[in-house]
Formats: structure tokens, sequence, C-alpha cells
């Protein structure tokens, strides 16, 4: 399944056999549910459902989550929400800093919490709907989630017992749909569309650029590559609707009908908005229409005429914020507006009037692309990436290059000697990935000269493009701080090697989070080579060629060079070192062939990576020749190597030790284990209180539906024709019985005591319907048997 998780509405889809791609309708068989959960003392409602009740008692239902996910209380985001909503209670989780909804001293609920309610619902209808369980989801989430925020959401789908495949940025899950229902139309030149996106709550503009690439394993296919966004996070229609809900409390205030304010009466506003939503949407499409709410405030009705132009004064500085995301998305395309072919429309409120005409404004295209259904492409795109992602199923291959949206880098710091031999401490800073970097990807640093344990920080980026806004609400822009053991102990225990520099493997995998896979120090030794053991020796070449060649990470674009394992280039004192492969002369090359043929043996890492590698070694080796702390007995060692080459034949072997990783993360806290399972708990008793409730109204319902068909049917001919006087008696006394209890003490009964009740009932009036069905098949049979007779005598004559 896949779940687009919009800020106000979620869309979900499956796949299954016979049905390629397939939107889950819901209860009330519409197409998207909105994201919203009732959460009373004994009661939980969500959907439609919670929304009638947030117009009655909006303190208990909690709606917009996404601005919650992985922020700290300090966060303006969350005063912003709290602005919003002042009807609920957040408080500061004391362990993680993030924020809980208190509704009483018992309930408290964490953003995440409610998310996995949201996302077990989504999956009970996907299962009610495909009529099988489901365990696998792909899950959108906003292009501009950081790493915190992503987690978050993991956190959620984990406490909802679901499986995540990936989490796929939506921008991504529409180009991806809007690829696929095109796939004749791609070539080999590059055609660069623009997707912008407007929703509830948020706006994303994102530069796709779609054409065929050759891959290794399937030759010629289809890609999509994400080559700019640019977002404003607050610009949607839910402020639009705030706006205008204001706009609307502010009339009834000046009609003076009674003395109370009525923005100081929660459920009096929650039902202003519930209007102001069906105003947003009808004046899309009409010039003006009467708002009307019966019994706003003390039982006083509300009426007032809004036009259209007044919508427009109201919301005239979000209209100007319409063109703000294209040009951060061309800026960081480094495009013009001429090289982009179409600028094609999604999300709900990309219906306002008013926004696509400030949007056309600022393309200057002739006009705007309907061609894509705004709501349901997201879910549509991620469904099919869930289909290409799990082994059920087998798609035609569509290779999809993500780009991360914040660039992320290594910071550490060390010891160095002036000229004057003075010492001094020397901050470095080398980029692990850049804005805009395709992913997934594997990434490798080495720390070349430190020889103990030693501390370093993954941290985010320079920023400088956000605004000042946008910084203010991004949170921690540290991210992991890593401490390592067994580094000096290592280098005690292969003295005799040379060392080839502590190396980090860092993987962002397809769900845009960034984790630490492991820690090496890796040495190397010459041995010489003995004759009789040579066609080992090629064996074991062989096979170590064969183990490290290939990623042994399946992922979406397996053949792009963009997936190999890179090597950050070594440190050159030089602060802005970047994160790319190095292009090392030829004759440099031709030194290190022998080396690069017995490089690296490790699983993941492909045959470019090595290369990498052995490129940055070589680069070590000069850097070193240049430095100042080159030790005498390491040149002896060189040119001593150089004779014996001459004279035997050499091997050089690699050496790699796991080192100790302690990790502290910086940003928000993931919950513990404990937290985290009793979250679990705490769902699943909700979950199953939620079906003991439904199983006891289903028997109550049996029951009562039982009782009132029974004496209905006593009064029929066909059932008194089969019941003496005294049997219906006995049958009518207990019925009316049932009935009486059901009055006094069945509506409080337990599941139990009311199946007992049906069953005891079933059993008294068993053979009265026994024989009702005998009569009934009386004549069919008769029919039956004088048939057979008839055709029985003709054949015999």
């Amino acid at each position: 399944m896949s779940v687009d998780l919009g800020s106000d509405w979620m869309k979900i889809a499956i796949v299954k056999p016979g049905v390629p791609m397939e939107i889950v309708l819901n209860k009330e068989s519409r197409r998207k549910t909105p994201v919203a959960v009732c959460l009373k003392e004994n009661e939980r409602l969500f959907g439609d459902g919670a929304l009638g009740v947030s117009v009655k008692n909006p303190k208990v239902v909690y709606r917009y989550l996404q601005d919650l996910l992985g922020k700290q209380k300090e966060n303006p985001l969350v005063a912003l929400y709290q602005k919003r909503f002042p009807e609920h209670r957040l408080e500061k989780e004391e362990n993680r800093g993030t924020v809980v909804f208190k509704n009483s001293e018992e309930m408290l609920y964490s953003p995440e919490e409610i998310l996995g309610m949201v996302l077990n619902y989504s999956r009970g209808l996907a299962q009610d709907f495909a009529e099988q369980t489901i365990k696998d989801a792909v899950i959108t989430v906003p292009a501009f989630f950081n790493q915190a925020e992503r987690r978050a959401v993991l956190q959620a789908a984990q406490m909802a017992g679901l499986k995540v495949l990936q989490l796929i940025n939506d921008n991504t899950a529409v180009a991806l749909n809007y690829g696929v229902f095109r796939r004749k139309d791609i070539n080999s030149t590059a055609q660069n569309v623009m997707f912008y996106d407007m929703g509830s709550g948020s706006t994303v503009a994102t530069i796709v650029t779609y054409q065929t690439v050759k891959t290794k394993d399937s030759g010629t296919q289809p890609q999509l590559q994400i080559r700019g966004v640019g977002f404003d996070r607050t610009l949607g229609g839910f402020e639009m609707e705030l706006r205008l809900r204001d706009h609307l409390a502010k009339l009834f205030n000046e009609q003076k009908k009674t003395k109370k304010d009525v923005r100081e009466n929660a459920r009096a506003m929650a039902k202003l908005l519930k209007e102001a939503q069906r105003l947003k949407t009808v004046l899309s499409a009409n010039a003006e229409h009467t708002a009307q709410v019966e019994g706003l405030l003390d039982d006083i009705d509300f009426k007032a005429k809004v036009t259209r132009s007044e919508l427009e004064v109201l919301c005239g500085d979000l209209f100007d914020r319409v063109p703000g995301p294209v040009q951060e998305a061309l800026s960081s395309s480094e495009m013009s507006m001429d090289e982009i072919e179409q600028v094609i429309l999604v999300g709900g409120a990309t219906r306002v009037p008013k926004v696509q005409e400030a949007l056309l404004k600022a393309v200057g295209k002739e006009e705007l692309g309907k061609n894509i259904n705004a709501d349901e492409a997201a879910a549509m795109g991620a469904v099919y990436q869930a289909a290409a992602l799990s082994k059920a199923f087998k798609v035609k291959p569509f290779l999809v290059r993500d780009a991360a949206m914040f660039p992320i880098q290594v910071e550490f710091t060390r010891e160095t000697e002036e000229e004057d031999g003075v010492k001094s401490l020397k901050h470095n800073k080398r980029i692990l990935f850049q804005r805009m970097a395709p992913y997934p990807q594997r990434k490798v640093i080495t720390f070349n000269r430190y020889t103990d344990d030693f501390v370093f920080s993954v941290n985010y980026g320079d920023l400088t493009f956000l605004s000042a806004q946008d910084l203010s609400v991004f949170g921690s822009l540290n991210l992991t701080t890593v401490k390592l053991t067994g580094v000096g102990s290592s280098f005690k225990k292969h003295g005799d090697a040379e060392s080839k520099g502590i190396k980090a493997h860092f993987n962002m995998d397809e769900s845009g989070v960034l984790t630490l896979d492991r820690v090496e120090s890796v040495f190397e030794t010459v041995v010489e080579e003995k004759e009789e053991e040579s066609t080992l020796t090629k064996l074991g070449n062989t096979i170590s060629s064969l183990f490290g060649g290939g990623s042994s990470e399946p992922s979406v674009n397996a053949s792009e060079p963009v997936q190999d394992e890179e090597e950050v280039p070594p440190e050159t004192g030089k602060e802005d070192d970047q994160a790319q492969k190095e292009d090392i002369p030829a004759q440099e090359e031709k030194q290190e062939a022998g080396e690069k043929a017995e490089s690296e043996t490790q699983d993941e890492e492909k045959a470019e990576g090595e290369k990498a590698d052995a490129n940055s070694d070589s680069q070590d080796q000069k850097e070193a020749e240049k430095s100042e702390e080159k030790k005498p007995s390491e040149e002896e060692g060189k040119t001593e190597e150089k004779e014996d080459k001459k004279a035997k034949p050499q091997k050089r072997t690699k050496i790699s030790d796991e080192i100790g990783v302690e990790l502290q993360v910086n940003d928000v806290l993931n919950p513990s284990p404990d937290q985290i399972e009793a979250s679990n708990k705490k769902l699943q008793d909700l979950t199953d209180r939620d079906l003991e409730k439904h199983e006891r109204e289903k028997a109550l319902n049996s029951l009562e539906a039982f009782i009132f068909e029974t004496q209905d049917k006593l009064y029929q001919d066909e059932y008194q024709a089969v019941v003496s006087e005294e049997e219906k008696e006995q049958i009518t006394g207990k019925l009316s019985e049932a009935s009486d209890w059901m009055d006094e003490e069945g509506y409080s009964a337990g599941t139990k005591e009311l199946k007992e009740k049906l069953s005891e009932l079933k059993k008294l009036c068993k053979a009265m319907f026994f024989r009702v069905e005998e009569r009934r098949k009386w004549p069919d049979r008769l029919a039956a048997l004088d048939s057979m007779l008839n055709h029985s005598a003709f054949f015999l004559k």
C-alpha cells in the first residue's frame, strides 16, 4: 500500500494481484480521508467521524500533526500550532524535549503516537478494500522534511506495525506518476518539467528532468532526476481558511446580536472554520457566496455575504509569496524558466484562481498544465514505487534519482604544528552531501592523521539559502557527535603495517535518512609471494574481485554511478574540500595500478568506489611526502620496497579493524526502546478497546434485531401455521422478557452476556424456524417428485 500523508487529507492506494494500482475507498466510499483523530475517554474516531466531533468538541480532536513531528517544544512552528489550536494543551516531554498533547493526567499522546494511530487506521482501510492483510507500505513526506522529521514518521510507522519500504518525497511521487503514464514520450533528449504543489499546509515547487539512460542490467530505461526544489513551509490553503474564519468572526461580532465575543468560544470558532473551508471551495468557482451557520453562539444564527475579492484582499500577502518557491527551485537547479517546458499544478490549494493568476505571471508561460490528478498523483506514484520495491510484483523499471534538500558535512578538530613550532587546534569541515546531491548513495570519509581515539561531528552544511524564518523553524543544525574507540589499539596491533587511514562509511538510504554504517581502521602490508602459492593467490584474487565488485544493497538506481560508495577526498588542509571524486593524472594511476588490483574487498564498495579509494590513497602518499612530519624510517622502507620488487614478486594485502562507535544524537533524540514499547502497548490497547467496542455493538444490534424480527414473525401466517398456542405463548413471553431486560440492563451489558442471551433465544425458536423452512421447501420438492414420476411413466410407455 501507499499512504500520501498530507497535512489535512490522506489518500491511500494499493497494488494487489489482478489490481495494478487503485485508490482505496474509505467507509464513506470517499477517495480521500481527513487526517483527524478523536480521542475521548472511552471512544476513538477517525476521518470524517472525528471531523464531525471537532465541531462539537474541538478539544478532543487532533489534526495538522505534520507541523509538530520531530520538533522541540521551543520551535516557532509549535507556537504557531498553539495559536491556531488554542483548545489543545501542549506540554514538553522531559526526556526528548519534544511536545505531547495533554488531554488529562492519564491521557498523554505524542504527535508520533497519534500519527501511528492514523497509519494503523489507513492500513485497516486498505485491508478492508483489498480483502487481504497488508504490512508493506511506502509513505510520502514533504520534500523539506529534515532528518529528525523523517525519523519521526518512521517511528510512527513502527508504532503502527507497518514495514516501511521507503519514505518517498511527495514531489518525487508526483513526478514518478507523471513519468510512468508518459513513458512513450521520454527519450534521450532531456525534458524539464516543473511541478507546483500547493497543499493545505505548505507549498513546494520541483524541477524534474526526464530522459532515457543506459543501465548495466536492463538496457535503456526512462529516468527522472530531481534537479531543483523550492518550498514555503506555511503557505497553503489552511492559512487562507483561517483568515476567512477570522473574517467571518469579525462579521458576526459586528452584527452585535450578542454581547459575547465569538472568538473566545472554541466550539463557535470550530463551526466557523468548517464554514470557511466550504466557502473557500465555493469562491474558487463563484464570485460571491453566502456564509451561514445555524446556532453559532447562544442559539443565534449567522448569515453574511462574502465575495471572492474580499478573500483576495484578506490573503493578499499570501498570494505575493506564490512565486517564492519557483525562484528557489530555479536557483537550486541553476536553470532559467526558458529551459522549463511546462509548469504542472498539483495540490488542492492550486484551484484558487488568484494562486493560478500569480503563478502564471511568475513563470511567464502561456498556460499552466492541469493534466494530472492534483489530489491522487502522489498516492499513485508512491504505490508504483511500492510495487517496484516489493518482491511480489514485477513492474517496468523507472529509475528515480531523488535529491537531498540540505547539505550535510563532517566536522573535526585536530592539532597542527605551525612553522615556529607552536601547536594550535584547527577546525576542519568536509562536505559529505552537497545541496541537491542525489540519493540513495554511500560515502566514505578517510581520516589520515589520527593514531588515537578521536571525536568528529556530523552536521548540516551551509543553509544560507534558507530564509530567516525557515532557519528559525529548522531545528538543531547539529546532527550527531561520533566518538571512536579502539583506534589507538589498532595502531599498536599493526605497528609494522602502513596505515591507510580511518574510514567512516556513511549511507543515505532511499528514505533520505543518513546513517553511519561502520568505521574501520585500514592498514596495508607488503609480503613476499611464494611461487608455489601463485595458483591459490590467483583464485583468492578472483574471489576477492568478485565479492568486492557489486553492491550488496539493492537499490532503485543500481546502474547509476551516483550509487557508488564515494571516497571523500583526503584532507589537504583546505576547509572547503568537496565530497567528490578527484581526477588523478594518468602517470599516478600507473604507479598505483598494482595496488588497485588488490584494493578493498568490502561487500558494498563498487568498482568506481574502489578506484576513488586507490586514487585518494595515492594522494595521501603525495601529501605525506610533502609534509614535514615524514619519518626517515618510512623513506628507507620505501626504497627497500622498490629494490625488493625487482628481486621477488610482491603482494600487498589490506587489513581492516572494526572501530567502536558511540553515537550521540544532537537534533531530536529517538525514543528509547522502552518508550517505543510503551507506545506500542498504548496503541494496541486502544485498538483492542475499539475492537471490543465494535464486537459489543455488533452483539447488541444482533440481539435487538432478533427480538423485533421474531416478535413480528409470530403474527405472520406461515409461522402461525406451524406453532401451537402453547409454544407461541412460551416464545412470546421469553421475547418480551428479553426486550424488558434490554431496556433496563442490556445497554450496559458485556459482549459475552449479550451473545449468551441471543444464543438462548435462538435455541428456543430453532424448532419453529426449522418447520417454517420445511414448509417453504415442500412445494418445490413435491413438484420435483411429481415431475420425476411423470417422466418415468412416459419412458416406460
